[in-house]
């Protein structure tokens, strides 16, 4: 309902914010431009989907492998200790378990084209488990507000686009987006936990939360002192080889139980397929919405209010330039990016500004695209405290993204 209430927001505030632009301003050219973005972003919408269907045929192909070889399962075992207590309503060893942990395996590594994937298959299993079809479960709203957070270890696109741009030291931001990165999470974790009366004090969560700050650090030691060339060449090996071994583990043990490997493949494909062609009018009325509203400059008076309460609050206002970023990665990947790249070239590749905008496109996730995807694959309607909580994870993090700015680079 959030959702519902938020799409339709998107409409009337930018068809007030262009008729008071035509009226007042003399704008006659706003309405055309709110067209052409409509068909635009439409067709963007559909572009995606289509775009999706090849890599979630294949991926679901291979978890279909994983699950009748009992792969998944072993997943589940695995990760049972933590993730019982985030999602206690899955019941114990089932496969939709090891799938959600093989989604934020591949997110933490920046491997977007196998988390998709994963992550709409750990969707349907949790949607097969779900006793009210039409609304969001428990389960479904820890998994995807998690997702949203965006938890990643190594932002590697974002240190790819700072080498092309010629950064002194692109991998510069690689720790304190990582540090923005799991505040954003534990700050989504523990939005929904509170909302669903879930108690986080147990010893695996905190294994857990140990266990991640271990391993960034030892990260931290292991690539403080490589080029920056040598970062993204390790950080992309690391990742290839994560997927083939996922790959090749499933296809031996599938084997190995004599399980006809490849109509098993042909049959998890065609779901892939089927998902796909399903989410196409979900993401076309996201992104449709979105880009109406980005058009007519609602995203710029954001932004410019921000900057004047914290101006009016005697704060310093330097971080300003970077904000766009931060809020347009809640509602558009690419838009992100976009502005990310345009900030780095006004502003300067290594200034803080440029670098701040390149913390928040790594510490913060695509909130509305998150959810029109994952929730429309499965049908779901009622969304309850997804967005919410969603939305929570996603002004910490960027809230934190200016501090740890601030903290490394002002």
């Amino acid at each position: 309902m959030a959702l519902n209430y938020v799409w339709i927001g998107f409409f009337v505030i930018a068809f007030i914010v262009a008729l008071f632009k035509l009226v007042v301003l003399g704008d006659t050219q706003i309405f055309g431009q709110m067209t052409e973005e409509l068909f635009k972003s439409g067709k963007t919408g559909a572009e995606i989907a289509i775009g999706l269907t090849g890599v979630m045929t294949f991926w679901l192909g291979i978890m279909k492998i994983g699950e009748k070889a009992g792969m998944i399962e072993k997943f589940a075992r695995f990760v049972s200790p933590l993730f019982s207590k985030l999602f206690p309503q899955i019941p114990p060893k089932d496969p939709a378990m090891g799938s959600v942990v093989m989604n934020f395996s591949a997110n933490m590594l920046g491997l977007d084209n196998a988390a998709t994937p994963m992550g709409l298959k750990a969707m349907k299993q949790l949607q097969d488990v779900n006793p009210d079809k039409d609304t969001a479960s428990n389960a479904q709203i820890m998994f995807l507000v998690l997702n949203t957070a965006g938890l990643t270890i190594i932002p590697t696109s974002v240190m790819a686009v700072r080498l092309t741009m010629g950064a002194a030291n692109p991998a510069d931001i690689f720790i304190p987006t990582m540090i923005g990165t799991f505040i954003s999470f534990l700050s989504g974790m523990l939005a929904v936990a509170m909302y669903q009366r879930i108690n986080l004090f147990r010893l695996p969560v905190f294994v857990f939360i140990g266990g991640f700050i271990g391993l960034m650090y030892l990260l931290y030691l292991w690539m403080r002192n490589m080029p920056s060339e040598q970062i993204a060449t390790n950080t992309a090996m690391i990742g290839g080889i994560l997927i083939f071994s996922v790959i090749i583990s499933f296809l031996v043990l599938g084997f190995i139980k004599k399980i006809n490997v490849y109509d098993a493949f042909i049959e998890g494909a065609k779901e892939g397929f089927t998902t796909a062609v399903m989410i196409i009018p979900y993401l076309v009325g996201i992104l449709v919405g979105i880009a109406i509203f980005r058009v007519t400059g609602c995203l710029n008076f954001i932004t410019d209010g921000i900057g004047i309460v914290v101006a009016w609050m005697g704060f310093n206002t330097d971080f300003v330039p970077a904000l766009p970023v931060g809020i347009m990665k809640t509602f558009s990947g690419g838009g992100a990016r976009a502005l990310m790249i345009s900030t780095m070239e006004t502003y300067g590749v290594d200034t803080f500004v440029g670098r701040l905008s390149c913390i928040m496109q790594g510490s913060t996730e695509t909130t509305f695209y998150i959810l029109a995807l994952y929730f429309g694959s499965v049908n779901i309607k009622k969304t309850r405290h997804a967005l919410a909580c969603g939305l929570i994870a996603d002004v910490v993090g960027v809230i934190a993204a200016i501090i740890i700015g601030y903290i490394f680079f002002h």
